[in-house]
């Protein structure tokens, strides 16, 4: 078993991979589109990452607001809950995703990383940090 966890942003989604074991989360890519709303091709890039990695379950970070409610952002990830399950058949879990793109930031200026390259990495990071919250819950 493996699962993909996703960090769904207006032009970027952050990719991240579980082992098969479901023990580690590893960062995979970041999937860019120039628009918004452009999504067949992130859908489709997805579908392959399902198929080549036998991929049974999705962990989607929900973007809710820092006092629990939620916003704009919600309801575009709720949108995109909906595609993703309709066109992979893959079941798709919602985890709460505060501060997991600070925390991204975080750690890669820790390991060094300049400020003008770490936005090629945050979002994989962020999408990593998702999946090892959902896995480490598994675990209770």
């Amino acid at each position: 078993m493996r699962v993909l966890g996703l960090d769904y942003g207006s032009k970027t989604v952050g990719v991240a991979l579980s082992d098969p074991s479901c023990l580690i989360a590893q960062s995979k890519e970041t999937i860019l589109r120039k628009e918004e709303n452009k999504l067949r091709r992130t859908l489709a890039r997805i579908e392959e990452l399902i198929t080549e990695h036998q991929v049974d379950r999705i962990v989607l970070g929900l973007p809710c607001n820092m006092d629990g409610t939620c916003g704009q952002r919600v309801q575009k990830t709720m949108e995109f809950k909906q595609m993703l399950e309709r066109r992979s058949g893959v079941e798709v879990i919602l985890w709460d995703e505060r501060l997991t793109t600070v925390a991204a930031d975080e750690i890669l200026a820790e390991s060094g990383i300049r400020r003008e390259k770490r936005k090629e990495y945050v979002d994989a990071v962020a999408a990593s940090i998702i999946l090892q919250e959902y896995l480490d819950s598994l675990k209770d």
